[in-house]
């Protein structure tokens, strides 16, 4: 049986998500309501499923008095539900998630090859898109015979210890990389690439190869292979993988096939891409300076074309 899997796990979303979910101070408080609103909604990470008002002030910055007055429109909203003295995220704010049209539009295109891996595995199947210097799992197939694993929809890692993150860093733009080296390589298990020469080796090999793989860099026992997802303009758009326990996890059996359902995946989103029915991927906006001008990166190198 075939099971869209939301699981949790939370050591190691604390351990590779938590960098993004910092603390604000006091002097950063947004003065608008609806900003303040948003940083509280934000404040919730990928393990949390509840939180206090004290953990909400805290983590945002707000005084107590207006997170407890901002926190009770959220929950008359829906955005919140209040659980005795915690807080947790609101069926509102599920439903509004489901109407993300990109999304959603290209989880339901992946979804029948996700499918068809796992009937041919039986190991956890995932689709996943670069968010940031992160892979973002927009969707999850897994079953009863499959490894239970950290990952979960919705849920973020690291793009340079993660087979999904490593197609979006040899496929795409150089850019991708140099935000992820400027964020700086942290080791998360013994076998986490950490050296900037060794990652775009890695990334070379991903080129040369048509797919990346993950031993145990980041969670120990697990590994993984992923293959790119390409548009009409052959940007990679997205990345579907296979994960399981190393010891019996073949990755270079199964890549051709994982490679022939990222392909055939490709095709259809292409037309789709091509005709303006599925827009991927978004446009991101740019960081403005306090000077009105916009940041700019230091300029990288470019890993080799693929061969496609």
């Amino acid at each position: 049986m075939v099971t869209n899997q939301r699981g949790d796990h939370r050591a190691v979303d604390e351990l590779v998500v938590g960098g993004r979910e910092r603390r604000h101070g006091r002097d950063d408080v947004p003065k608008s309501v609806l900003a303040r609103g948003l940083r509280l909604l934000g404040a919730f990470g990928a393990s949390d499923t509840e939180l206090t008002l004290t953990e909400l002030a805290e983590r945002t910055g707000l005084p107590k008095p207006t997170a407890y007055r901002l926190l009770n429109e959220l929950v008359s909203w829906g955005g919140l539900e209040r659980t005795g003295r915690c807080y947790r995220l609101g069926m509102s704010m599920f439903v509004l998630g489901q109407r993300v049209p990109r999304q959603r539009e290209l989880r339901e295109a992946a979804l029948p090859y996700l499918e068809d891996l796992y009937e041919a595995t039986h190991e956890n199947v995932h689709l996943a898109v670069l968010d940031g210097t992160q892979t973002l799992f927009l969707e999850k197939v897994t079953g009863h015979r499959s490894m239970p694993i950290g990952s979960r929809v919705g849920g973020r890692m690291p793009a340079y210890a993660t087979a999904t993150g490593k197609v979006f860093l040899a496929f795409g733009p150089p850019e991708y990389l140099r935000r992820v080296l400027d964020e700086g390589l942290v080791r998360i298990t013994p076998r986490t690439t950490v050296v900037p020469a060794l990652l775009r080796q890695e990334l070379e090999q991903t080129v040369r190869r048509g797919y990346g793989i993950n031993r145990e860099e980041i969670e120990v026992g697990v590994s993984a292979v992923a293959a790119p997802v390409f548009d009409h303009r052959e940007r990679v758009i997205a990345a579907i993988s296979i994960t399981g326990y190393a010891h019996r996890l073949d990755l270079e059996r199964l890549a051709p096939a994982l490679r022939t359902a990222a392909r055939s995946l490709s095709r259809e989103l292409s037309r789709e891409t091509a005709n303006g029915t599925l827009r991927w991927p978004p446009q991101q906006p740019q960081p403005i300076h306090e000077g009105g001008g916009e940041a700019a990166g230091p300029a990288g190198d470019r890993l080799p074309e693929s061969n496609r």
